[in-house]
């Protein structure tokens, strides 16, 4: 649901009562991951998706008729052979998707989704837990999760219910993601048990460039339609200038190795080194592949790449650090141009990311949707 708050959040504003249906549990080559929201307000306007098109109608109705009888419902949709022209996903998909009415007379879910589409859309830390599968009346009963791990809003049920979820959603909170988690309705073990989903907004992910060069003009704006915050990092401020990169959004002159030193970095950021100097690459790599950071790739050629594996082994790095280093950086698409290079770039990252190949799709026999972090993304009861 997140992924709209924007627009959510003007509904709320403008006191309009709507539906929102959420992608809650996926199977197969499914288009959308969970968290993947579609709402239709009562007037009949739609904002988002939840299929990329396959089964939207049909979760259109389903919002519109939550709108009229104020209940939450999940419904399954899977691929259909039987009828060419029936509702389902012609992927080969599953998905459950959960519907719930937001209606402005609502005193308890509607405070908690106003708040979390207001918190989403300014960029602001936070998490909204959901009751997406257990006993009828809890379904679609929500919690709004900050970072401190404390909670607006409940969850019904018993009082340890809204405890453990909230310290379920700070967990994945904590991680940056999206997942679902199964719970005791009574906070524990006991009970029956309820699946809930927890939706992580945080800042977007960084991508730090370094070197002030064509090659990154265009991988800012590559880096930011993949919502990217992006910063350009030189030492030379003749070319590390705003007008130069208008796209970024910070523009830093100073020494790329002094300036990771001091910037705040994480397990979601990227970081691209373009110097293509010696100077400037080798104190910069020796700290980055030191850094829990997600990607690390550097340009140059195949003889650039190991003199400067050389340098970084006589500064003391070890095979499993090197072995980090994504260098010649990006997939081999015979890229030319500075845009092809940096869609060559955007791929490795994405690849990366997501646990991809980089080989053509035809005639593959593995999923087309599939990230590195799915495995994990289900969590067990908890105690």
């Amino acid at each position: 649901m997140l992924d709209i708050a924007a627009e959510l959040h003007r509904w709320c504003e403008e006191g309009r009562d709507f539906a929102v249906a959420t992608v809650v549990s996926v199977g197969g080559s499914a288009p959308r991951l969970p968290g993947a929201a579609l709402a239709v307000d009562a007037g009949g306007t739609a904002v988002g998706s939840v299929s990329g098109g396959c089964v939207e109608g049909a979760v259109y109705e389903l919002c519109q008729e939550a709108l009229r009888t104020g209940e939450s419902v999940r419904e399954t949709f899977g691929y259909s052979d039987e009828d060419a022209f029936a509702v389902g996903l012609t992927c080969g998909g599953v998905i459950d998707v959960l519907v719930s009415p937001v209606r402005a007379a609502d005193r308890g879910l509607r405070p908690v989704f106003a708040a979390a589409a207001s918190a989403a859309a300014g960029g602001r830390t936070t998490a909204l837990a959901r009751i997406v599968d257990g006993p009828p009346g809890l379904l679609g009963r929500a919690l709004l999760v900050g970072p401190d791990g404390g909670w607006d809003g409940t969850l019904g049920g018993h009082p340890e219910l809204d405890r453990t979820a909230a310290a379920e959603a700070r967990a994945l909170l904590d991680a940056g993601r999206t997942a679902t988690v199964e719970i005791g309705a009574e906070g524990s073990r006991c009970g029956r048990p309820v699946t809930l989903l927890a939706e992580s907004s945080v800042p977007p992910p960084r991508m730090i460039v370094f070197g002030a060069v064509d090659f990154a003009s265009a991988l800012v704006r590559i880096g930011k339609f993949l919502n990217y915050h992006v910063t350009v990092c030189d030492a030379r401020p003749v070319f590390a200038t705003g007008p130069r990169f208008p796209d970024a959004d910070e523009v830093v002159v100073d020494w790329p190795h002094r300036y990771l030193d001091r910037t705040g970095v994480d397990g979601r950021t990227v970081l691209c080194v373009l110097t293509h100097d010696p100077k400037f690459d080798v104190p910069l790599l020796e700290r980055a592949l030191r850094l829990s950071v997600a990607y690390v790739g550097a340009m140059g050629s195949a003889r650039t790449h190991r003199d400067r594996l050389r340098r970084l082994r006589e500064a003391g790095l070890g095979e499993p650090e090197l072995a980090r280093l994504r260098s010649p950086i990006g997939l081999d698409l015979g890229a030319r141009t500075p845009e092809e290079t940096a869609l060559s770039i955007a791929g490795e990252i994405v690849a990366n990311r997501r646990g991809g190949s980089g080989m053509p799709l035809t005639g593959a026999s593995t999923p087309i949707h599939h990230d590195t972090r799915a495995p994990s993304d289900r969590i067990g009861s908890v105690a």
